[in-house]
């Protein structure tokens, strides 16, 4: 298994996993879409190690993990996942499923309505998320995007609302490069600093999810009172 994974990380179709994981995950919030671009850009990392420290690190390295399989992969292919290409592939990946899911809640009509109606979340969300772009705010757009679901939350209700593109779209721009920036960031540091083991993977990811429980915390913080 872990040599499969090492396969898949060193060749081109990362880019499309990645990409079609954070486009499809604002439907689906359980797939690990950060955990996979995290993954990515640490072989990313150990890639560039492997390519600097040459032959001899094959011989005496000890560290598992995907990333460090992935080496083994790149020394073989002479690929590795390229940093540009992952926070691109993840940058417009997100803003297009922002947009697939605006358009459908905006399409969605009465029933659309209804449903979010039935939720305590969606309501608060679309009522601060309204709020927020009526000011030209719009940092609720970005910071949901870091919290757990909240990039479907925000989606689905700037779309039933019937929000103006215009008023979303740029904060979904930036919301997405900031999310795939601080993804690959942890990344790509992480293989630098903690090596291409699991461990190092394992604390990249618990860094994106610590910003995600501060993000959430955030959100359901109530708004403040009009004086």
């Amino acid at each position: 298994m872990f040599e499969a994974v090492g396969l898949l990380l060193g060749s081109p179709w990362i880019y499309a996993i990645v990409a079609l994981s954070v486009l499809l995950d604002v439907f689906l919030p359980v797939l690990p879409s950060g955990a996979l671009v995290i993954t990515a850009a640490t072989a990313a990392a150990a890639g560039t190690t492997t390519a600097a420290a040459g032959a001899t690190a094959a011989g005496q390295s000890t560290v598992t993990g995907p990333a460090a399989i992935a080496s083994a992969a790149v020394q073989t292919s002479g690929d590795a996942p390229s940093v540009p290409a992952l926070l691109l592939c993840a940058a417009t990946a997100s803003v297009l499923g922002d947009l697939v899911a605006y358009r459908l809640a905006r399409r969605g009509g009465e029933r659309l309505n209804r449903a979010i109606a039935r939720s305590r979340r969606l309501v608060t969300a679309r009522e601060r998320l309204g709020t927020a772009l009526g000011r030209s705010g719009g940092l609720l757009v970005v910071i949901a995007r870091f919290a757990p679901a909240g990039r479907s939350v925000v989606s689905l209700g700037a779309g039933a609302a019937h929000h103006r593109v215009r008023e979303f779209l740029p904060w979904s721009a930036l919301a997405a490069v900031a999310w795939a920036g601080y993804s690959v960031g942890l990344g790509w540091f992480g293989g630098q600093w903690l090596g291409a083991t699991w461990v190092g993977v394992a604390l990249s990811v618990a860094a994106l999810f610590a910003a995600g429980s501060v993000a959430a915390y955030v959100i359901r913080r109530p708004a403040p009172k009009a004086a």
